[in-house]
Parts: structure tokens; sequence; C-alpha cells
């Protein structure tokens, strides 16, 4: 009896959900920053053993949109909610209901699929501050199951995928045994050049940002030659993004570097190049040109 299934992971931004993932998985395959809004596209990672094959829906947190980018962030998260077989609601241990969840909430009370609460890091809040929360958020919705965890630490997750399992229907392997993720080469270079500069830039400027791959060949060696822009909606921020002496810009490439020629196994040649496209945010055909599409 092989069971088989997809599980979509919602909650607010910077909760932990692509840290879950990556955990979950043993790799990483979700970028995570400690800046909210990181994920923006669906990923579907794909775990696979004798007896299963889970697919995880690593979401963009929802909030409450700004623009037509957090728009389209929101409605993909909210969208997969009614086309899977579970939902994993990630929040933190805040004692009270925070608003942001309520809302959340508000979509999982009308869901005849099963919804796990996941009280995520745990480790760096008061037992009490736990406990209330899990309390006050049974009120809330009636979960399948109620879990306190750290996913970053793995603390109570060991027996998080066999639970999991219990819930999933029989069903195919959807996905060749091997498989980790259904995204291209190009979408994984293009978000880690996107978490390196989330990681060297200041608060106000990652939400700007998106990453361009011009293009992407791999020699006759085995090594990639890739070109990038990274794309911001201020001149100002542009000088930012590129650091004095364009050190910063540097640095980005450097790491990014670093973390492609171990998925891609060869040697990367790594060009970046920041470009200013004002307000793209909010332009509908250059979000499509990016790829936020519906």
């Amino acid at each position: 009896m092989f069971k088989s299934g997809f599980i979509t992971v919602v909650g607010r931004p910077n909760v932990g959900k692509s840290t879950l993932i990556n955990h979950l998985m043993g790799a990483k395959l979700s970028i995570v920053s400690n800046k909210p809004q990181t994920t923006r596209k669906n990923l579907n990672a794909i775990y696979t053993d004798d007896e299963s094959q889970i697919i995880f829906v690593d979401t963009p947190g929802i909030h409450k949109a700004q623009n037509k980018l957090g728009e389209y962030m929101v409605n993909v998260a909210k969208d997969t909610l009614n086309q899977v077989d579970l939902v994993i609601f990630i929040t933190t241990p805040n004692g009270m209901v925070h608003p942001g969840d309520a809302k959340i909430m508000e979509e999982l009370k009308g869901l005849k699929t099963p919804v796990f609460l996941l009280v995520n890091k745990t480790d760096e809040f008061t037992q009490d501050k736990v406990a209330k929360t899990l309390e006050n958020y049974a009120r809330e919705v009636d979960f399948a199951e109620i879990i306190p965890i750290s996913a970053l630490k793995g603390k109570n997750t060991e027996n998080l995928l066999d639970l999991v399992k219990k819930y999933m229907p029989e069903g195919p392997m959807y996905y060749p045994e091997d498989m980790v993720a259904d995204v291209h080469l190009r979408f994984m270079a293009a978000e880690t050049i996107r978490e390196k500069a989330l990681k060297l830039l200041q608060q106000e400027i990652p939400h700007g940002i998106a990453v361009e791959i011009i293009s992407m060949k791999e020699k006759e060696n085995g090594n990639w030659a890739i070109e990038a822009d990274i794309i911001c909606e201020k001149d100002s921020h542009k000088g930012i993004i590129i650091g004095k002496g364009g050190q910063t810009l540097k640095k980005i490439g450097t790491w990014a570097r670093e973390d492609m020629e171990v998925y891609l196994e060869g040697n990367v040649d790594l060009k970046t190049f920041v470009k200013v496209r004002k307000e793209w945010r909010d332009n509908a055909s250059l979000l499509k040109e990016l790829g936020y599409k519906e």
C-alpha cells in the first residue's frame, strides 16, 4: 500500500515555513532569511521513501498586500488550500492569537481538508507563552493535530513525517523517486542570488528587488556561465546594492556562486548586474515577465 499526497504549508511571513520544509527534506531547497516575504512562489519539495511520496508546497506568507506583487503572493498561497490533501499551518508562540493568524484561520475554518497546527520557534519563547498559544489557537479551529516544534533546532520534529503519512491517501508516485524539487535550475539560480542579497541588504530594500537570469549555459566540461540582473526600484537602492567600490555586489556574487557550485556540480562563472525598473512590483507586464503570473 503506497501512499502519496500534497501538503501545503501556510502561515504569516517569517514564521519558519521554508525552514521546516528544508529540515524535513534534509536539504536546502527553499531560500531562507530573517526578513519577511522571502518566499514569493510555490515550490514543491518532494519527499520519497519506500512506502510514500509526500509533496510539500512551500507557499508565500499570507499578509496584507501592498502592491500587485503582494496580491500575487497572497493569491498563490490561498489557492493551494483547496488543492491539497493536508494543510500545515505554522505560527509562533505569541500567547494571544496574532491578528494576521486570525485572518488565515478564517480561511481554514471552511476547509474539509485536515489541518495541522505547528507552533514553531518554541525554543525562543517561555513555556507559558507556548501553552497559551496552543490553548488560544485550539479554540479557533478544529485542528487535526497540534504540535509545538523548533524547525531550526529539529525539536519535536522527528515523528512529524510519520504523523503526516497517516493522513495521506493511497496513491501513485507522482514524481521520479530521485527528484527532490519541481523547479528549474534557472529558478534556483535566481533564488540563490536573491537569498544572498536579502542577507546583505538593508531592511527596506529586499522587498524591492528581484533577480532575472539573463543567460545560463552549461559548458562542455560541466562548468557553467551565468549572467543575472538584480532588479531594484530606485537609483539610490542601486548604489546600496553595488556598495562602495562594488564590494556588496561582489559579495552577493561570491556567496551565490559557492551555493550554485554545490547543486550544479561544476565551477560557475557568475556575472551580476544591477538595473533600476521603477515600481516594478506594481507593473503587471513586468511581473509576468519575471515569472510572477497566476
